[in-house]
């Protein structure tokens, strides 16, 4: 019996965690992958795992579990006159909606109910089994650990084997069948409860409080308002940490493809481990541990920490694993009998809700930076202070809020000293900030409550004196397309726009130096080349641009009075800064006629009549976040047709991660197209000193004749790769082209 419902509660996650990445990618061709509409996703899939949860307390607590039974078999039938799951994403609204509520309700009429069915499983077959007699069934939350193994598994395997092997329509029909076999598993667990509780006396009846109508003794446990609240605390704490850790790190830290797996396979993993039946990490231990973990890496969030390179990354997943240990044990530890079970999943899973809209929708539009990261790192750190009351003398308890007091003002006198008396330069200061803080929570660690405040005081006194004293940006700026920074370089001799930690643009400040593109489009470099061969024989010609940045392909050198320059830009962030002259001037000193339109580069560019651009750029895949969706088959159909008869296709395939280069090229192979691909180094230091980075570009023309200048220039011809294959809207394989060294 025990392997039974095991089985299935495994199964039933290794599906729910199958279909959001499987759903995610039907609709990347039509809305773009743009974060408003992943984070639409997200709350959709965490609202109906929310409404799955009540559905499963509500219908046990009106029904009981036998008849319960009964009702869950046939809304397991429901689904099957839906799948294969489809989604009809036909008639999207025009730019001037808001495509929210639209593309909720295709999720809801496509995937809504299958997703709906198979997230009441955890706590419902949990409930069964504590009804069955079982000797395991008076505590049935270990099987909760194996169904985070099931998501576990399948947020690991999507990407290396699913996507790989199967194209989508193929995933949708491997996923009904896998559903079949789940309605088979649950029936069967249906029969073990109801033959193992029909031999159980009627007391297991009894505690469920509904069937047996026999007057009997219930278990008197009493679930306090309290006690609810700290479940949605905890769980609310773990859920935004989860998403906090991911954003620090995948943009202040290492923007490299597919990390943001590790936080939630790290946070799927705590549930296996604080859930099961011998944990392999005492809880005590965790506590113990919990201050050493946590302190350094809320520090070094609040500070300059990009001159560590990928050192704080260990350390920031490391603190996320014990926090979220910490949390998920204390859910653990204070979870309650069989009779509340089905209550407690429903709580904890509001948390999460409440921390994915926390993290997704208010952050962005509160903060201009990632406070919610620390800030939620600092109330998870005061919850678990509160964990229980102590006694202490009263001389001890006023210290416990006087120290921090202390310590926030020193730390802030501190800063100011160094600031004032131009000590600043070095790593001595850095040291010091970092080491001194840490020092000082680990001294007071054995106090929680202290140790808390302590740390909450010198994160405030660092925040507020980097954000009034020593934040030295020209913008800042947030919202559901990340962070945006604007920052001065060398007295002011250049201006830098950072997106999280990658630089979008460089421009100098000096008039005369100005007008010449830096980074990537420095004019000895690919966009050098490409430029003279275009311009010297379609001067006339209209460009469109895929990407903004701060508009460097605007620049004089590149633009001619006589033509048209279109750029393709999802986040009008990025479009304010560009067009903001006080910031980066490449777009007003332009000579030719610019245009800026808003949104995905895919869907807006099909907006644009057939044939109307002599070039086509392609700037949208120099970062962690590759838009797939650009670069697939049916993409390509769009470009061509979007080019006239001597049409160029230009794609920056710059990426210190990623090979790009075969996927074009086999893409390339197929249509008949000439390609020709450059890497430039970069490598002297008068050309860092003059704001070049190393770069790689490729190029496609219908005709060879009209890219034949390139060849003179160090630009070779790109061979098809068979083991790639071609990437569809229905295929891509983002393992295949990492760069492992």
């Amino acid at each position: 019996m025990l392997p039974l419902f095991a089985l299935t509660l495994f199964h039933s996650a290794l599906l729910l965690f199958l279909v959001q990445p499987m759903v995610g990618k039907m609709i990347l061709p039509t809305m773009g992958g743009t974060p408003a509409v992943w984070n639409t996703c997200m709350v959709f899939f965490q609202a109906i795992l929310l409404a799955g949860y009540a559905y499963v307390h509500a219908s046990v607590s009106l029904l009981g579990v036998r008849k319960q039974a009964f009702l869950q078999l046939l809304v397991l039938l429901s689904p099957l006159a839906v799948l294969p799951i489809t989604l009809n994403l036909s008639s999207i609204p025009t730019s001037s909606d808001n495509p929210v509520f639209w593309l909720l309700w295709k999720l809801v009429l496509g995937v809504g109910l299958p997703f709906f069915v198979v997230s009441t499983s955890a706590p419902l077959l949990q409930k069964w089994f504590s009804n069955t007699g079982h000797v395991a069934a008076k505590d049935p939350y270990f099987l909760y650990a194996a169904s985070n193994l099931g998501s576990l598994l399948a947020l690991l395997g999507y990407p290396v084997i699913m996507e790989p092997l199967l194209p989508l329509t193929d995933q949708t029909y491997v996923w009904a069948g896998g559903y079949l076999v789940l309605v088979a598993l649950a029936f069967a667990c249906a029969v073990a409860m109801w033959r193992a509780s029909a031999r159980t006396s009627d007391t297991a009846e009894c505690e469920q409080g509904v069937e047996s109508g026999v007057p009997c003794e219930i278990s008197s446990e009493h679930v306090s308002i309290g006690r609810r609240l700290r479940w949605i605390a905890l769980a609310l704490a773990a859920s935004s940490l989860m998403l906090g850790v991911t954003t620090h790190i995948t943009t202040e830290i290492a923007p490299v493809p597919m990390l943001w797996v590790l936080p939630l396979a790290l946070y799927l993993l705590t549930f296996v481990l604080v859930f099961a039946r011998k944990p392999l990490i005492p809880h005590p231990a965790i506590l113990k541990i919990f201050p050493f973990a946590i302190a350094l890496p809320a520090i070094l969030c609040v500070q300059a920490e990009t001159q560590l390179g990928i050192l704080p990354l260990p350390i920031h997943l490391l603190a996320f694993f014990v926090t979220a240990m910490a949390c998920h044990g204390e859910l653990a530890r204070t979870r309650p009998s069989t009779r509340h079970l089905t209550e407690f999943y429903l709580w904890m899973s509001v948390g999460g809700v409440l921390g994915g809209l926390l993290n997704a929708i208010v952050a962005p539009m509160v903060f201009k930076s990632l406070t919610e990261y620390p800030a939620v790192m600092m109330a998870a750190c005061i919850l678990l202070a509160l964990r229980k009351a102590t006694t202490a003398e009263t001389r001890v308890r006023v210290l416990d809020f006087v120290l921090p007091v202390v310590v926030g003002i020193g730390m802030a006198g501190l800063l100011h000293i160094l600031w004032t008396t131009q000590r600043w330069d070095g790593h001595a200061p850095n040291l010091l900030t970092v080491g001194l803080p840490f020092a000082v929570c680990i001294i007071v660690r054995k106090r929680a409550l202290r140790f808390s405040l302590c740390l909450c005081a010198i994160l405030l006194a660092i925040s507020i004196w980097y954000s009034v004293l020593g934040d030295e940006s020209l913008y800042k700026g947030r919202n559901f397309y990340g962070t945006k920074n604007v920052t001065s370089r060398q007295n002011g001799q250049f201006h830098e726009f950072f997106h999280g930690k990658t630089n979008h643009g460089t421009q100098e400040t000096h008039p005369k130096g100005r007008i010449i593109p830096k980074t990537y489009f420095h004019p000895t470099g690919p966009v050098g080349d490409i430029f003279r061969v275009f311009n010297a024989q379609y001067q006339r010609q209209n460009v469109g641009i895929v990407g903004l940045g701060v508009g460097s392909m605007a620049s004089s050198i590149y633009a001619k009075a006589d033509q048209n320059f279109t750029f393709y830009e999802i986040d009008p962030e990025v479009a304010r800064i560009a067009l903001n002259p006080e910031l980066f001037t490449y777009i007003a000193d332009c000579p030719a006629k610019c245009n800026v339109v808003l949104g995905d580069g895919r869907l807006t560019l099909a907006q644009t009549e057939d044939g109307h651009y002599g070039i086509i750029f392609l700037d949208a895949f120099s970062s962690d976040a590759v838009p797939t969706h650009l670069l697939t088959r049916e993409a390509l159909d769009l470009y061509l047709s979007k080019t006239n008869e001597r049409g160029i296709l230009v794609f920056n395939i710059s990426n210190r991660y990623l090979d790009l280069a075969p996927v074009l090229g086999n893409l390339a192979e197929e249509a008949g197209l000439a390609c020709l691909s450059k890497s430039d180094p970069a490598n002297t230091e008068a050309e860092r000193a003059a704001g070049k980075f190393p770069s790689r570009f490729l190029v496609m023309a219908k005709r060879e004749q009209d890219i034949r200048g390139l060849e003179y220039n160090g630009w070779t011809k790109v061979p098809p790769r068979k083991d790639i294959g071609v990437w569809t809207d229905q295929y891509t394989n983002i393992f295949s082209i990492i760069d492992w060294h």
